[in-house]
């Protein structure tokens, strides 16, 4: 279920300015929201950098555990069940989620382990391309037809990927993987057409099973490990806060914002995961590699742009 808009409320004689103010108030809520949601996005890695310690595959697991009770209570408290419930009543959805589900635990585990194997600079060169990667693959699975802005902004990005590949003497398979697999998960998970919290919630419950089963194999077999310490325990369940809140904030935001502002708002998380490679964690850039990036800015500058000039053209009149 995705948040509600605000109800509209019934205008006076007297207030003729109204509905142009509450307009500019909702677009700047949605601004504040969406800026928070990749903030946060952005900042993720500090977290999974501090319980590196357990592992991708615990992280991740634990994520989905605390992602679904967090996401269980927001449904029980705003009534939300009966789509989920709908959901798996009809066979089509239920399967297509399902592969949502797989999609968004490999996407996680993928980042998880970016981050954990220092390579948080690979994870950012993938989320910057994936808007590009999501445009090509309209253009491959749907017959979607570009403009020459746009066929210029890919084909800079493929260079950009090539000189990736030389930057990194081999294929740049974290951000083609984090891009390709946020890209289908986003292209199937229209057609099962639930809201943010429903669908997660959704996703999370046909992936439980398999985390549970992993953490409650992993206490027996090895220990508590990582939750006898309390620091990290609470650090394990934030992950669930962590994946909830920027969702929830996103699905408000993307209400009340033209898609062009979420477009150029969403190169922040990926801007911060950048800065935090190379300020923080200490990763290596060499010129290739920053070429590469330059690359990929000119074509996200070159890709936003079309975007920006066609949202100001007038329509076409009809001919009478």
């Amino acid at each position: 279920m995705s948040l509600p808009e605000s109800a509209p409320e019934a205008i006076a004689p007297a207030q003729i300015a109204g509905p142009a103010s509450a307009g500019a108030h909702d677009g700047r809520n949605g601004a504040l929201a969406a800026l928070a949601a990749y903030v946060l996005w952005g900042f993720l890695p500090l977290l999974f950098k501090a319980v590196e310690g357990a592992g991708s595959v615990m992280i991740v697991a634990e994520r989905i555990v605390w992602s679904l009770l967090l996401l269980g209570g927001i449904l029980a408290f705003r009534g939300g069940f009966g789509a989920v419930r709908a959901l798996f009543g009809d066979r089509r959805r239920a399967l297509v989620t399902l592969m949502t589900a797989v999609l968004l635990g490999a996407n996680w585990l993928l980042y998880v382990w970016s981050v954990e194997s220092g390579q948080v600079l690979e994870a950012s060169f993938g989320y910057f391309i994936n808007p590009l990667v999501n445009v090509a693959m309209g253009m491959v699975l749907l017959g979607e037809r570009q403009n020459r802005l746009q066929t210029i902004a890919i084909g800079i990005a493929v260079v950009a990927i090539a000189i990736q590949a030389i930057g990194l003497g081999k294929m740049p398979f974290i951000a083609l993987g984090l891009a390709l697999s946020f890209g289908f998960y986003g292209y199937f998970r229209k057609t099962a057409q639930l809201g943010p919290a429903t669908g997660l919630f959704a996703e999370t419950a046909m992936l439980a099973p398999v985390a549970l089963g992993y953490v409650i194999y992993n206490i027996v077999t090895w220990g508590p490990g990582i939750h006898a310490d309390p620091r990290s325990m609470m650090l394990m369940i934030l992950t669930g806060p962590a994946t909830t809140i920027p969702l929830l904030l996103f699905a408000f935001a993307v209400r009340r914002l033209r898609l062009t502002t979420m477009g150029m708002i969403q190169y922040v998380a990926p801007s911060i995961q950048f800065l935090l490679a190379i300020f923080l964690f200490g990763e290596h850039l060499n010129g290739v590699r920053l070429l590469s990036f330059a690359l990929i800015w000119l074509s996200l500058l070159v890709f936003s742009y079309d975007g920006f000039v066609r949202r100001k053209r007038p329509a076409a009149v009809p001919a009478a």
